[in-house]
């Protein structure tokens, strides 16, 4: 992002901590570097449109903040708290998530193609439309999350889910296995047993042997 288009853009609230609206204003102030979150205390924020490409908010605390239509692509998330954050229509293009905690955010509309999700919290979590291609998502909890009409290819998919996870106009490919909760007990399902769990739910999602190749 160039120096002329970064100060366009201003939050719509800052953040509660000072320290973290500091960093913050010192980034909209300079140019030619991304912004270094880490650690950092963004509660209160509005960040909705910002451009965070390449930033690294490793271990940031964004848990509520307004994101709406940010700029996360390759940016690093890694043990992030985002819990209940509005990420609606985010880049999150090669983001990394790993361990980063999604609880009850919303992702609708997200672009998380080649995102990476490893040990990731995303319980109760919204990716209604979202499109997760070509992502690593490894011990991801989606008991109770909403993955309505959400897109996905070729993704190692190797998630929790429940009853209450919502899976209705769900499409693409995955490879599998996913552990399925039902009360107390749990199983592991892959091949035709996860399509047909897809199936019988409003989803159409093919699941596909580990070494089949991209199309």
């Amino acid at each position: 992002m160039s120096s002329g288009t970064r100060k366009k853009w201003e939050p719509k609230a800052l953040p509660t901590d000072p320290e973290a609206t500091h960093r913050l204003q010192e980034w909209l102030a300079e140019d030619g570097y991304s912004l270094f979150g880490i650690e950092h205390d963004f509660r209160g924020a509005d960040l909705s449109g910002a451009d965070f490409t390449s930033s690294w908010f490793t271990q940031a605390v964004l848990a509520g903040v307004r994101l709406a239509g940010v700029s996360f692509y390759r940016a690093d998330l890694q043990s992030a708290d985002l819990t209940g954050a509005d990420l609606t229509g985010a880049d999150l293009v090669r983001a990394n998530l790993d361990e980063a905690v999604l609880r009850s955010a919303r992702l609708d509309g997200a672009d998380m193609v080649k995102a990476s999700l490893h040990g990731v919290d995303a319980s109760g979590a919204s990716f209604r439309g979202t499109r997760i291609m070509g992502a690593s998502l490894f011990r991801v909890d989606l008991r109770g999350a909403d993955l309505t009409d959400a897109v996905l290819s070729h993704n190692s998919f190797r998630v929790t889910v429940d009853d209450a996870t919502v899976v209705r106009g769900l499409t693409g490919t995955v490879f599998g296995p996913v552990t399925v909760f039902s009360g107390e007990s749990s199983r592991d399902l892959a091949g035709a047993e996860l399509e047909a769990w897809f199936g019988e739910r409003g989803g159409q999602v093919e699941v596909i042997a580990p070494d089949s190749p991209p199309e």
